[in-house]
């Protein structure tokens, strides 16, 4: 058995289809109840309701199921420790009461205050004629500094890119500026909401006087509550990384580096306290070596997300490269997923399939037509590229193992 294949599905009105998916060749299905404001419990009937959409045509077609969560977010006021996060705290506990009660037990997380994940072009075109999602850290420095004019936000950015900053955007358009504070602000994935500009601000000021330790304090504390619970529930709690891994617009980023997962993984020390592998975001970091840190924390590994960024002249700009390429050694780390898996198997411990969904697909093909609907980076086309060239590998590599053996 290899990897689980699945992919992220935004529910009902998502422009790729659950016969989309079953077509790709996947079994299950990653989604989440993004209609449930965050902090409140997800309860048994809504829970329920998404199982019957991905499970109504089973009974003719290839089975789907709801194989992981992603996400079940954690409230601000938990990020931020403030007196209202025992309530929230208390709703997190019983929505995994209640998804554990549903037979689902892998739930993805993130602990990113205010933005999910920052890009700052959502069409970049790659050689190929496709479009993928790139970074470029003086177009954020140009956001920051001219759009947004954050208090001190000078000492963050080097005088050469903060000057070339200011230049560029004395030439921009009011469309490319509003090009780029929509793709900055833009809200979850899957979602075409942005933050507004107007209220951006006032978010970041509740951060203030929360120093990179107090955010790790609060992640510890919000683990060391929950993790005992999901482990008796028999839930895998798996903590999405920082993306991209390093501190924007005066933010800590406390889950961006291998010694950031060590310490995590220590604060409660249950196999229900583990990692989103995802190799896009980790990947970024030329000083994170995957493979080995699948070695080293294979057994809190539980939900995998494959994609790869490519780092640019300036190391601080990355786009997401094809599946293969980029610089994350993908036949690596699906090696290194492989020999965890088969020990899993060896020594009966742990999903000895572990869910894996290709992540941030290029726009391409048919998916380009400009009438035709997708959610940055989740387009059908270019995760079923990802997905085939992922499975192609998956199993030479494992029929290579199985020969040597």
């Amino acid at each position: 058995m290899g990897m689980l294949q699945t992919m992220r599905w935004f529910g009902p009105n998502d422009p790729v289809s659950l016969m989309d998916i079953r077509q790709a060749g996947c079994t299950g299905i990653v989604t989440a109840l993004h209609q449930i404001p965050v902090g409140a419990v997800w309860s048994v009937e809504a829970i329920e309701e998404r199982k019957r959409l991905i499970e109504a045509a089973n009974d003719r077609y290839s089975p789907l199921h709801w194989a992981v969560v992603e996400s079940l977010p954690v409230h601000e006021d938990i990020k931020k420790g403030r007196p209202d996060r025992a309530l929230y705290i208390d709703n997190y506990k019983q929505s995994l009461r209640n998804l554990a009660a549903c037979g689902i037990n892998t739930v993805c997380y993130n602990f990113m205050p205010v933005l999910d994940w920052s890009r700052t072009n959502l069409s970049y075109e790659m050689p190929d004629g496709s479009l993928a999602l790139r970074f470029v850290w003086e177009d954020f420095a140009l956001f920051d500094l001219c759009i947004l004019k954050r208090p001190d936000a000078e000492s963050d950015y080097e005088p050469d890119v903060a000057q070339a900053a200011r230049q560029r955007f004395a030439r921009m358009t009011a469309d490319e500026v509003a090009t780029l504070v929509n793709v900055v602000l833009l809200g979850l994935p899957g979602s075409n909401e942005a933050f507004s500009l107007d209220t951006f601000q006032g978010l970041l000021n509740e951060y203030a006087t929360i120093s990179d330790q107090a955010l790790r304090d609060n992640l510890y504390f919000f683990i060391r509550e929950v993790a005992p619970v999901a482990n008796e529930l028999g839930v895998n709690l798996c903590i999405h990384p920082d993306d991209p891994p390093r501190p924007l617009l005066g933010l800590p980023r406390v889950v961006s580096t291998e010694a950031d997962l060590a310490q995590l993984m220590a604060a409660s020390d249950v196999v229900a306290n583990g990692i989103t592998f995802c190799t896009g975001s980790l990947g970024i970091r030329p000083d994170n070596d995957l493979p080995a840190m699948i070695r080293r924390f294979g057994n809190r590994i539980h939900f995998i997300h494959l994609r790869t960024t490519k780092r640019e002249e300036n190391p601080r700009n990355f786009h997401e490269a094809d599946h293969l390429e980029g610089d994350v050694d993908m036949y690596a780390v699906v090696k290194a997923i492989v020999l965890e898996q088969q020990r899993r198997r060896q020594q009966g411990t742990g999903a000895t399939s572990i869910p894996m969904r290709p992540d941030h697909g290029h726009q391409m093909l048919d998916d380009l037509r400009v009438d035709k609907g997708t959610y940055p980076g989740y387009s059908a086309i270019g995760r079923l590229r990802g997905l085939a060239e992922i499975r192609g590998l998956e199993l030479g590599i494992t029929r290579s193992l199985e020969e040597t053996h």
